[in-house]
């Protein structure tokens, strides 16, 4: 296989086996451009990308944004705080009229669960999902595979424990369709209030004890408290949170053993982590966020591939 079998990344579930590992291959070569004194290539000096976030962001807009221009594509970025979306304009009116402009291909951020696949049906331009509400999230997924493969070698039988608000994240839905799908075995852990009900369906394991949890896992990918997203309070504090499931060396010093820690960020610091595990040895943190402009590198360089059919 050398390209991909859709012309959108709307979301992991979709992706096979063999599309994953494209992508990880390809990101492996596009790391080694970003290695290189002059740190660009021209795979897509041909392409038109618009940046188009409905929702705030700084890391994943960020990666997109470097990885576009290691690229050599022309950029066109979009807030939905400047735009006529506030004066009432429909989504779609919206999009269409960015499309006039002959934009190739989409990335795109939205509150709103399966905006992307919405207008991905409407369009003719690729569209990258950086993020539909609670949903899904894929790059964030396949840059947390790619970096526990780079250190373990393989996910094939590795136990990944995601940790904190799985409820409102679209990162943890993602992560468990990439890590089941090469061969991880995923626990989840965190408050009972901030586990969602259907949950059970994904064929996960299910902890509420922090301690538990680490003693089983190999990787322990800790999430953000995402209070913007909490209409009511599902816990009594924060720091009730972090006395129960936060992660801090003294807890790992208790345990005594070796864990990969991840986080796809913004970091709370002092609440899900402390900062003396976040800047430890075994943390690939910064190793995320380097491989998160590889993936998307190679993600838009591979969907391109289709857009030239």
């Amino acid at each position: 296989m050398n390209k991909l079998k859709s012309k959108h990344l709307l979301g992991i579930k979709d992706l096979s086996i063999e599309e994953i590992e494209l992508i990880f291959d390809t990101a492996k070569m596009f790391k080694e451009v970003l290695s290189r004194p002059i740190k660009k290539v021209p795979s897509l000096r041909h392409i038109t990308i618009a940046n188009i976030f409905f929702e705030n962001s700084t890391r994943t807009k960020l990666s997109f944004e470097l990885a576009e221009k290691r690229l050599s594509a022309d950029i066109i970025n979009f807030s939905s705080s400047l735009s006529s979306i506030i004066k009432g304009e429909s989504l779609l009116d919206t999009i269409n009229n960015i499309l006039v402009m002959k934009v190739d291909m989409i990335v795109m951020r939205h509150p709103s669960a399966g905006a992307p696949h919405f207008i991905s049906d409407k369009i003719n331009a690729s569209i990258i999902n950086a993020g539909d509400g609670t949903h899904e999230h894929p790059t964030q997924a396949l840059l947390d595979s790619f970096s526990i493969k780079e250190k373990l070698g393989s996910l094939k039988g590795k136990k990944i424990a995601i940790i904190g608000d799985i409820l409102h994240s679209r990162v943890a839905i993602s992560n468990i369709y990439s890590l089941q799908k090469l061969g991880a075995e995923v626990m989840l852990c965190g408050p009972k209030t901030l586990m969602p009900k259907f949950i059970s369906e994904f064929g996960v394991m299910i902890e509420n004890d922090i301690k538990k949890a680490l003693k089983w896992c190999d990787v322990a990918n800790v999430l953000r408290i995402q209070l913007e997203r909490q209409e009511i309070k599902y816990f009594p504090s924060l720091r009730e949170y972090s006395l129960y499931f936060g992660i801090n060396k003294k807890l790992l010093d208790k345990i005594n053993k070796d864990i990969i820690i991840m986080h796809p960020g913004p970091i709370n610091r002092g609440i899900e982590i402390s900062s003396d595990v976040a800047d430890s040895k075994n943390s690939i943190i910064l190793n995320q966020v380097e491989n998160g402009v590889a993936i998307r590198m190679a993600v838009m360089y591979l969907l391109s591939l289709n857009n030239n059919q």
